[in-house]
């Protein structure tokens, strides 16, 4: 059930509290889940020939690889960031920023591949919008607490 109050879902569901069995659970599925989409996340972004060799998905495309090393890496922080924080616009919106940020600097630096003059630029925009979010977001809930 949704806790209006944290901005997130405490694992509670209908007033009742997961036995330590389901919360033990979810948290070390999280810290594998979160882990490996990190690791992976970072292998494809920083070594992409080896990365393709491993998944052998032909053709090779370095952009697009650089690409899912950045949206794992997203998610990977995302997975991670729930086991310490509550707030589900706020994990949501980090995620999309770190991803964001990420794939923007790959459309800079992969320039050289192909890809639109502006690419770079509109991604940046999105991240900076999703930043402003995050900021209204968290102003906006340590003004409630007040």
């Amino acid at each position: 059930m949704l806790n209006k109050r944290k901005g997130g879902n405490d694992m509670s569901t209908g007033g009742r509290s997961p036995k330590p069995w389901q919360r033990a659970f979810v948290i070390i599925a999280a810290i594998i889940v979160g882990s490996f989409m990190l690791i992976f996340g970072a292998w494809s972004l920083l070594f992409p020939r080896s990365f393709d060799a491993f998944i052998d998905f032909p053709p090779y495309n370095e952009n697009l690889l650089h690409d899912v090393g950045a949206f794992q890496i997203g998610i990977g922080i995302s997975m991670l960031l729930s086991l310490m924080w509550s707030n589900g616009i706020g994990i949501a919106l980090v995620g999309f920023i770190v991803a964001g940020a990420i794939h923007s600097i790959n459309h800079a630096l992969d320039r050289h591949l192909g890809g639109q003059p502006l690419d770079q630029w509109e991604l940046a925009g999105h991240v900076l919008v999703a930043l402003a979010a995050l900021i209204v977001h968290l102003w906006r809930g340590s003004r409630q607490e007040e």
